[in-house]
């Protein structure tokens, strides 16, 4: 599989990463009935930091997105997101790579949400994410430091 390269967003990318977040999210949204296009518009522009947010790339295709938020003791993975037909193919495990090679050099732990009964829960903890909350919609999951 070719390797995949991650490029800065910018304020006019908006629309189109929440496209891609909606078209992402619609399946496991619309199960849980909770999809709803206008909630997920803002609840995304309403987090946006295009410093923090980049486009993931196979090929010169943008195929996904992922946002990654520096805290005090924690690196929160804010979003990840490949779009539906190129899931499964290793992009998104290849993009938890950079996201753990960045928090590591940080010595910082790995947080991220997921929606509940989302495909999402079984990659990340694949991926060495441990369960450590549980919301009304989103499991929590922490991935400790590691050392260097």
């Amino acid at each position: 599989m070719p390797h995949i390269t991650l490029a800065p967003a910018s304020v006019s990318d908006l629309d189109a990463l929440v496209a891609r977040r909606i078209e992402a999210m619609r399946e496991s949204l619309e199960r849980l009935g909770h999809f709803d296009p206008d909630r997920a518009r803002e609840r995304f522009q309403s987090g946006f930091v295009p410093a923090q947010t980049h486009h993931v790339e196979l090929c010169g295709e943008r195929v996904g997105f992922v946002v990654t938020k520096p805290c005090d003791d924690h690196l929160l993975l804010d979003h990840l997101y490949i779009r539906p037909g190129r899931q499964g193919a290793g992009i998104g495990a290849q993009v938890l790579q950079l996201v753990f090679d960045q928090a590591d050099a940080l010595g910082l732990a790995v947080k991220v949400g997921a929606l509940k009964h989302s495909a999402s829960n079984r990659f990340y903890q694949r991926h060495g994410f441990q369960l450590v909350e549980q919301g009304d919609f989103d499991n929590y999951y922490l991935r400790p430091a590691q050392q260097r």
